[in-house]
């Protein structure tokens, strides 16, 4: 890897802070662009100052040829973006070449999400008289109750929960904390699941959710655990545990939470990514509407124009 690709990382982690994940998927975008350009000169040296709009565009070009989504495209443009602002300031380079790119247009998805009875029976699932179903459960309570992403229920740890004031304190991106309630059905179902784990997790392990062998639980697992019992109650495409925090999010701008909290509660940085569920919001009420109102459908004008 590029010396000065490494060299961003590191700022990454020890100025920005960022995830490990999100490091990782800089690192990922990055090498490929690395590659590209060795491809592209016939050389194993870039020369970051040699590279501009022109080439940025041709590589982007040739990821959507190779069938890449253009969600991905956006993404590693987002990389460049700012791959190349650090080599501004570092002095590396005297412009840069991807300032001015624009971002490819993509259509925005409604994030999937669960019904109250689909939730119902999802919670039904478990099997939770034996550890791994006791787990389980509490793994798809704690999804559900607090809206944490899957990295943060994996490294939660026992000192993080408040039981006697129902809190967990959430470690999210970029190191970031935030302060997150949550209910008596998580908490009944959390302190069982605790009581049992003590017989199975290593000494060593701090993690709440841990597996059968004692270890901390891995993203893999945890989506297997999740899939399997979304896949009995759901026929919802994209079945992962961010369908739960999906869930956990409309299901209370539904009930009439002020968004302002539930962006404070999933810690988003920005209102306009959480504004993504005050689509589905609307849609809700639009459904109950048409379900609810006399004059809601074509039924009755069209009576009252036969009369």
């Amino acid at each position: 890897m590029n010396k000065n690709i490494r060299a961003f990382l590191k700022y990454l982690y020890l100025e920005r802070r960022y995830s490990a994940n999100t490091i990782k998927s800089y690192g990922t975008d990055l090498r490929q662009f690395e590659e590209f350009l060795q491809t592209h000169f016939g050389s194993e040296n870039v020369f970051w100052d040699l590279v501009d709009k022109k080439i940025i565009r041709y590589f982007l070009v040739r990821l959507q040829e190779q069938q890449i989504s253009r969600r991905s495209v956006a993404r590693k443009l987002a990389t460049l973006k700012s791959f190349f602002r650090y080599l501004l300031r570092q002095g590396e380079i005297k412009s840069n070449p991807a300032s001015t790119l624009k971002m490819p247009r993509f259509e925005k998805k409604l994030p999937e999400y669960l019904s109250l009875k689909e939730l119902e029976n999802l919670l039904e699932q478990p099997d939770y008289k034996s550890f791994e179903g006791l787990r389980d459960l509490a793994i798809m309570e704690l999804f559900y109750g607090t809206g944490l992403r899957l990295t943060e229920l994996i490294n939660l740890k026992l000192g993080q929960v408040d039981f006697k004031e129902k809190l967990i304190r959430v470690i999210g991106k970029g190191n970031k904390e935030r302060i997150v309630p949550f209910g008596g059905s998580a908490q009944l179902i959390l302190e069982k699941y605790l009581l049992i784990r003590a017989q199975y997790a290593a000494k060593s392990v701090d993690n709440i959710f841990v597996l059968k062998s004692g270890n901390k639980m891995y993203p893999m697992a945890v989506q297997r655990i999740v899939k399997k019992y979304l896949s009995k109650v759901s026929e919802i495409q994209k079945k992962s545990p961010h369908v739960l925090r999906h869930t956990y999010a409309t299901h209370l701008l539904n009930a009439g939470a002020d968004i302002r909290v539930v962006k404070d509660l999933l810690g988003h940085e920005n209102l306009s990514t959480t504004q993504v569920y005050t689509h589905l919001s609307i849609e809700h009420l639009k459904n109950i509407y048409n379900q609810a109102h006399p004059r809601a459908s074509n039924k009755s004008s069209k009576n009252r124009r036969r009369s």
